[in-house]
């Protein structure tokens, strides 16, 4: 009896385990998706492109699973808040302040919702991206 109880609670605990591995993966993966994106914005500099970039970037991290949507969130919300931090130091900038970020957390929103981040994407952006 102590054995076949000691079998079924190893069992659970594996099982619960091997699920925290799953999620951990697919957060790191989702992170490095977010990262490349991210990249690939800074590289592009393309005028109204970094919605697209958001977008994908949100994308491809979701489309790991659940903790790659994790990450994803977790990864834009930190970014739009450390954005508003920054807001107060360069006021009328391009790109900066309350109605772009709301925009950036839409294009966020949409990509982890699974829609095609490709709405996003500006007329003459280059292939490569």
């Amino acid at each position: 009896m102590k054995l076949f109880t000691g079998l079924i609670f190893c069992s659970l605990v594996l099982g619960v385990s091997s699920e925290w591995y799953s999620f951990l993966g697919e957060a790191a993966q989702g992170a490095w998706d977010m990262w490349r994106a991210y990249s690939d914005m800074r590289e592009a500099n393309y005028i109204g492109a970094d919605k697209y970039f958001h977008a994908r970037g949100n994308y491809d991290a979701a489309q790991r699973g659940p903790g790659g949507a994790w990450a994803a969130k977790v990864i834009s919300d930190a970014r739009e808040n450390s954005q508003r931090v920054t807001d107060f130091f360069r006021h009328g900038s391009s790109g900066h302040g309350a109605e772009d970020s709301k925009a950036d957390q839409e294009a966020n929103e949409w990509g982890r919702s699974g829609k095609d981040p490709n709405h996003f994407r500006p007329a003459g952006l280059p292939d490569k991206y």
